[in-house]
């Protein structure tokens, strides 16, 4: 796994890196700012890249355009962005154009290195990590969407952990419960959100985005 790591913050920077080469994945090159992280994704073709949402020169949203910009360049790259805090505007736009080989995690996590490694492994697989505390957020807000409503409890715990990016199996041994239970949850979820099966639509996908696309603009 190749890998490149744009992020200003020094300390942390070479952290992530000698992390990552502790357990024997190759960082090919790490960026204080977006236009070297991009010049290094050009140059080294990585398998993915690790990206701070708030970067110089206004520490705003340039990180996040980076992140945009390198898979519009490299649509295979998968990208996991890491941010200080919750800001689900800047998780919608990176995951607008899809949620394949995309990872949204809280610095915080990285201290966590069996979650931070399963995360990475998870969106270099071609799946999906979404940080929790995001997803709980947006499923706890103060005016959610009417369909939201219909969930029960357990439905709710299960799309939260689907927005995770959680398999089936790892969702039933979360909670607990066997897969067909799980199967079953999930199916209700789809029937309850109105997300009728289709040859061009992943329904498990739709869901999540659903209530992405609902916080931002609400937000």
């Amino acid at each position: 796994m190749r890998i490149v790591i744009a992020e200003d913050d020094a300390l942390l920077r070479e952290g992530l890196a000698l992390l990552l080469r502790a357990e024997s994945l190759d960082v090919v090159a790490t960026a204080e700012n977006p236009e070297t992280f991009l010049q290094a994704v050009d140059a080294e073709r990585p398998d993915v890249a690790i990206v701070d949402v708030r970067m110089p020169p206004t520490h705003t949203d340039e990180g996040i355009t980076a992140a945009v910009e390198a898979r519009r360049r490299r649509p295979e790259l998968a990208v996991l962005v890491l941010s200080a805090y919750v800001e689900q505007a800047f998780a919608t736009e990176l995951l607008a154009q899809g949620t394949a080989r995309i990872g949204y995690l809280l610095k915080e996590r990285v201290g966590r290195v069996e979650e931070f490694l399963d995360a990475l492994h998870r969106v270099a697989g071609g799946g999906t990590a979404i940080d929790p505390e995001v997803v709980a957020q947006l499923l706890t807000r103060t005016r959610p969407d009417a369909r939201l409503q219909r969930l029960s409890p357990r439905e709710r715990e299960v799309l939260a952990l689907m927005a995770e990016g959680l398999g089936n199996t790892a969702i039933a041994e979360r909670l607990v419960v066997s897969d067909g239970a799980v199967h079953k949850h999930i199916r209700n979820i789809f029937a309850k959100l109105d997300l009728a099966p289709t040859d061009r639509t992943d329904r498990r996908v739709a869901a999540v985005l659903h209530y992405l696309d609902d916080a931002r603009h609400r937000d």
